[in-house]
């Protein structure tokens, strides 16, 4: 009864009794592929779809946004698939996956993750899952891709690093995939807060894949990161189906601490008013250790986790998590990623997130099951600069020159791109450093990667010096919006606004009144800022003065065209693509009109 429990909290849906699915298993056809009932003569109906997701996987329901996402999917179109964590995204590749004839590629960041997700399907009557990933011996490697290629395998989950290699790519191709599922599909946009380069390769492998139906997911998306979603990854006649943000049964607090000890008071403390169980999370790897004994020298059953433990230890640390076996886990930000646990009644955080977008994710592993939970940050803000620190990465400007004079060299000299491959051989260089750079300079347009995956330069008679100022230019973009992610979460923390609507309107969603759920709320701080903001938009109503939209699109005359992430009564939030997040107050825009114009 555990695993048929976590089979149904994995997506959210109601599971039925377990002999039901056992007597409605996938067919298999003559080639060993599965049976998935669909072509394009033939597609199938909601009903179709449902009773696919009841027999194979035990739901009775599939949740809003699900079945929506699915009938675009085997309809013909791409996807775009922005749901809250724990609403159960991986669900629509999954059923999908089984309704169109070929195997489903899963592209997923973390080989944590990609291990719970092969976890989940095995729980269900799913045909197999398997993996292609560096943590695993070559043996198992070639095992999986037998699968995949004698039809044995629905599934093959892999990093987006492994797309940098040309021999995965072409036997990928060689498996022609129906459906090319994204997940963490944020990571491909440098306006998102976790942009991965390794990313960008997806929407270039696509025509050698074959040009399979793609569904990209996410949890935290806000419409100019969707924009752009959609523009990296090539999506084609796409259908975004996109679910609130808002979780109201999630209480915000947020508890001012005046140094490291007041915070290890103060979480003790915290955690010990809150129902069981929780998630604590903590920026080091020894915070996670010290709080772990702390919480247990209080008598809770409490185990640290993070990526400096065995492995063997950290699935022993989540399988007890998952049976309920702890109270408490203390973790760095990895941990939660796939946790199928709908009742953790608390998420407290030890130091900021780097980014709101981070916050909101780890705090959605949280009430899962739509029970009250609680979400507690213990600010300090001098741990905001720590979080800056970790922000203010650059380009390896070297790096980005040798690979720059690489390319130029081969397109100049041979007079036609160059195989990836044999940049990398020739540099030297790890895969993940050719590609942050290649990516760099794609992005500032000196280098084009083609269909076929090689490297030409767009013009070998150019100036090395340019391509290479440019791509400079691009990373410290990157630098500057990640490091006014890091202000806005100040301003989340310090706001005395109701939170809630703060969260909510850095997703670019509104909330028209406090929530009454926060701590600013039970203060009665929140209502003054609202009734404050209320008079300021009525006194500009009756002075003539422009407000902006949410969501509107604006320009700056120093920062450029930006995005109106949250209007206020004295103030707009926007989010400019050179500079990041930033805060105008309307006194200044009222006092210059032609600071900030509609696009």
């Amino acid at each position: 009864m555990a695993a048929e429990a976590r089979r149904s909290q994995r997506t959210g849906c109601t599971t039925t009794k377990a002999a039901s699915r056992a007597t409605t298993r996938t067919t298999k056809n003559s080639k060993g592929r599965n049976d998935k009932r669909a072509t394009s003569q033939e597609r199938p109906t909601a009903a179709r779809i449902r009773r696919v997701a009841r027999e194979t996987f035990g739901w009775d329901e599939l949740r809003p946004g699900q079945l929506d996402a699915v009938q675009a999917l085997v309809s013909g179109h791409d996807a775009l698939v922005v749901m809250p964590t724990g609403a159960g995204k991986s669900a629509v590749y999954q059923v999908a996956g089984l309704l169109l004839d070929g195997p489903t590629v899963v592209v997923s960041p973390l080989i944590a993750l990609q291990r719970d997700q092969l976890a989940g399907l095995a729980r269900s009557d799913a045909p197999d899952a398997v993996a292609v990933n560096s943590a695993q011996r070559t043996s198992a490697t070639e095992d999986a891709w037998e699968a995949i290629d004698a039809g044995e395998a629905e599934f093959l989950f892999l990093s987006p690093e492994q797309l940098a290699k040309d021999d995965v790519v072409d036997r990928l191709a060689d498996a022609r995939p129906s459906l090319l599922a994204v997940d963490e599909a944020h990571c491909v946009s440098a306006w998102g807060h976790d942009f991965r380069p390794d990313y960008l390769r997806i929407g270039d492998v696509l025509e050698r894949l074959g040009r399979p139906r793609v569904v990209a997911l996410t949890a935290t998306a806000s419409p100019p990161v969707r924009e752009e979603v959609v523009e990296r990854l090539r999506l084609t006649d796409v259908r975004q189906v996109v679910r609130g943000f808002d979780r109201p049964n999630l209480r915000l607090e947020v508890h001012r601490t005046s140094d490291a000890d007041d915070t290890e008071r103060q979480l003790l403390d915290r955690v010990a008013e809150q129902r069981l169980p929780g998630l604590v999370y903590a920026a080091t790897r020894k915070g996670t250790e010290r709080y772990a004994q702390a919480l247990t020298d209080r008598g809770l059953k409490a185990r640290a986790y993070h990526a400096g433990m065995k492995a063997a230890d950290r699935r022993e640390v989540h399988e007890q998590f998952l049976d309920g076996g702890l109270d408490v886990v203390v973790a760095t930000t990895a941990f939660g990623m796939g946790i199928d646990k709908p009742d953790v009644r608390f998420v407290v955080h030890a130091q900021v997130s780097d980014s709101l977008d981070s916050y909101y994710q780890e705090i959605g592993r949280s009430g899962r099951d739509g029970a009250p939970a609680t979400a507690v940050l213990l600010y300090r803000p001098e741990d905001l600069g720590l979080r800056s620190f970790f922000a203010s990465g650059g380009a390896d400007e070297g790096v980005v020159r040798e690979v720059a004079a690489a390319v130029r060299r081969h397109t100049r000299d041979d007079g036609h791109p160059v195989a990836a491959s044999e940049v990398l051989q020739e540099l030297d260089v790890p895969h993940s450093t050719l590609t942050r750079a290649v990516n760099l300079l794609e992005q500032a347009d000196h280098v084009r990667v083609t269909d076929d995956g090689d490297l030409e330069y767009v013009d070998p008679r150019g100036s090395l010096d340019d391509a290479v100022d440019d791509a400079v230019d691009v990373a410290e973009t990157h630098k500057r919006l990640e490091r006014s992610r890091v202000e806005m979460m100040r301003g989340y923390a310090e706001t005395t606004g109701c939170r809630r609507q703060f969260l909510l309107g850095y997703f670019g969603e509104e909330l028209t009144e406090p929530c009454g759920n926060c701590d600013t709320c039970t203060s009665g701080s929140a209502e003054e800022v609202a009734e404050e903001q209320a008079e300021a938009v009525e006194e500009a109503a009756e002075s003539g003065h422009e407000r902006y939209a949410l969501n509107e699109h604006v320009v700056h005359r120093d920062w450029g065209p930006g995005v109106v992430m949250r209007p206020e009564g004295d103030r707009v939030t926007v989010l400019f693509e050179e500079v990041g997040y930033r805060t105008l107050a309307h006194e200044v825009l009222d006092a210059d009109p032609e600071l900030l114009q509609p696009e």
